[in-house]
């Protein structure tokens, strides 16, 4: 059974900076692609990074320059830094495990299959 936990998130004022994790467990976690997407009220769930086996990253448009996605295949865990933080990255940010190993990894929701419950992420303009 995929699991995976998020912690870290909380609240900043802008121009601070977070880091959110997530442990995956449950599945061999150096096989899979893996990623953050975010969700803010009233908004459709946006990809946010991403991370594929070998290190590979991709970013949001917005959040380039500033986010940075590593992971630890010993230690089952996905991070993602994030500095000069904006009000508009204000969101619930889901850790999320790509459906198949192998394959393209890019934020499409459609590419994967499991999700975190989430975790809450508030900047103060």
């Amino acid at each position: 059974q995929v699991q995976l936990a998020e912690s870290g998130g909380g609240s900043v004022e802008a121009g601070g900076s977070l880091r959110v994790s997530c442990v995956g467990s449950g599945y061999r976690f150096n096989l899979y692609c893996m990623g953050w997407f975010r969700q803010a009220p009233g908004q459709e769930r946006e990809g946010v990074a991403t991370i594929n086996i070998d290190g590979t990253t991709t970013y949001a448009e917005s959040v380039k320059g500033r986010f940075t996605i590593s992971r630890d295949n010993d230690k089952n865990t996905l991070d993602l830094q994030m500095n000069s933080l904006k009000p508009e990255d204000s969101a619930i940010y889901y850790c999320a495990r790509k459906f198949a190993a192998g394959g393209p990894c890019y934020a499409q929701e459609g590419l994967f299959r499991h999700f975190g419950q989430g975790t809450q992420v508030a900047v103060a303009s």
